[in-house]
């Protein structure tokens, strides 16, 4: 009962707090051609400079919405995007993306094209800026220095080698403290324009076009650094200066409570596992040494068997070769476990569902408002479907070793372990193909957090892992399908 009336308190002062976040604002879609966008503004605000917002890779505009409504909330007109490939956004990347002739420049194209429908609007003042995170820093770098209509820029986690000495015009630069690669790129274009510059120090005058700096949010990382209020005051203090505005208004510190809101919908999963019937058998108990074969063998055979084999049938960047690592790690996993007579046993249909449900329809709910696109298109569902084939054997062949959640606490460790080090595996053995894995490792790790401590709780509760298998199966394929980018090679 504590723990129900836990969840529910952190879920509601979580998601109160988070809506409160847009009270004052109109937030409404905006037509820019095939382009999913949103228009953040105050309430019958003044006339104001537009701001167009860009997400980093395998992001969404969700993903940036702390700067949105903390510049609409200043009085702009902010304007975030779904990139080609990226959340709702039906039409795929396309072109090279190792050249920046290739994949680079059709997104900054479609970055011209939102900017186009931004300054279309109702009270926008001819003014812009563009704002951009990880991938997106190095586009608007280089259509800033394009588009002469861009009076600022505002990278955050910035690397670039397009920036010079004279463009593009007021340009800040935002990292996170523990991003030392890109804090030292950052200072390096700063001391393109004086070579004693240090952080944190304006170079050069923002009301005249020369502005440049080089500002650190104490204490975050790469995603941090998109919820830190000193990254946001600093955004909005150089765009005020860029323009020659003096703006006020709360800054939207979302992440805190996005962190209370999704714990509380996990704690409440405990109490409500709790409420599931008994219906399956439980795994017997496994010995180390099956374990461990069942474990590790997979880890070390699955990239190797997988080293000379076309993968690219998704047309979803590495997609296809994740689907068919999972396929293959699972298969082994489930037939070293049948070998030494271990069985999934028969599936509970009941907490299956549910645990299906709960993840993909109230965490993914939440997710899907405040974080991050995880509703997906149509064009997404045979790629989900598609996944599901590696993601079900995979998740059932680890529950069944984890003994439905039974087993060990070093056991889950050694599990989950050896799987993120089989994909590491993979990109060693052939970097150039598969080096976009490492970008999706953190959905990966996340998803072992947040959904492997439910389906444990579900599994102690069921004794069926098939049906923990099953389900986790399901909520894997679907976190994976909605965040890779969708990609045509023609």
């Amino acid at each position: 009962m504590l723990a129900a009336l836990a969840g529910l308190a952190m879920c509601i002062a979580g998601a109160w707090n988070l809506e409160r976040a847009r009270s004052g604002l109109t937030i409404a879609p905006l037509n820019a051609g095939a382009t999913p966008a949103t228009v953040y503004r105050r309430d019958n605000g003044a006339s104001a400079p537009v701001v167009v917002i860009c997400h980093g890779f395998a992001g969404s505009r969700q993903f940036m919405e702390a700067y949105a409504l903390t510049l609409a909330h200043a009085g702009y007109i902010a304007v975030a995007f779904d990139f080609e490939g990226h959340g709702r956004n039906p039409r795929p990347m396309s072109g090279d993306v190792t050249h920046v002739d290739g994949t680079t420049r059709l997104l900054q194209a479609e970055i011209g094209r939102v900017t186009d429908a931004a300054l279309a609007l109702l009270g926008a003042d001819g003014r812009v800026a563009l704002l951009g995170h990880s991938m997106a820093s190095d586009i608007i770098v280089r259509q800033a220095i394009a588009d002469p209509r861009v009076g600022a820029t505002v990278a955050i986690s910035m690397f670039s080698n397009a920036v010079t000495a004279l463009e593009p015009r007021d340009l800040l630069i935002v990292s996170g403290a523990w991003e030392t690669m890109l804090r030292a790129n950052a200072l390096h274009n700063v001391r393109l324009i004086d070579p004693a510059a240090k952080e944190d120090e304006t170079i050069g005058d923002p009301a005249k076009g020369s502005g440049r700096r080089a500002a650190v949010a104490p204490g975050v990382e790469h995603i941090g650094v998109l919820y830190s209020s000193a990254a946001l005051l600093e955004a909005r203090k150089w765009l005020d200066a860029a323009f020659g505005r003096e703006s006020t208004g709360p800054v939207a510190t979302t992440g805190m409570w996005i962190i209370l809101l999704l714990s509380g919908i996990v704690l409440l999963a405990w109490p409500m596992s709790s409420l599931l019937p008994r219906s399956g058998t439980p795994v017997p108990a496994i010995a180390p040494g099956t374990f461990l074969l069942a474990a590790l063998a997979p880890a070390a055979l699955t990239p190797l068997l997988l080293r000379f084999v076309d993968t690219r049938f998704l047309p979803v960047l590495v997609a296809g070769y994740l689907t068919a690592h999972l396929l293959v790690y699972g298969g082994l996993c489930l037939g070293i476990l049948a070998l030494r007579g271990v069985r999934p046993g028969r599936i509970a249909i009941i907490p299956a569902l549910a645990l299906a449900t709960y993840g993909i329809l109230v965490f993914g709910g939440a997710l899907d408002r405040y974080v991050a696109s995880f509703m997906p298109i149509p064009a997404r569902l045979p790629i989900i479907a598609a996944m599901a084939v590696g993601a079900i054997p995979y998740m059932l062949g680890e529950s069944v070793a984890l003994e439905g959640g039974r087993a060990p606490f070093w056991r889950m460790l050694v599990a989950r372990g050896a799987f993120l080090v089989s994909l590491g595996i993979a990109v060693t053995l052939d970097f150039q193909r598969l080096f976009f894995l490492l970008i999706i490792l953190p959905v990966i790790v996340a998803f072992f957090v947040v959904f492997g401590l439910m389906g444990g709780w579900v599994g102690r509760r069921t004794m069926s892992p098939a049906a923990v298998g099953l389900a986790l199966g399901l909520i894997l394929a679907w976190s994976l399908g909605v965040t890779f980018p969708m990609f045509s090679r023609g």
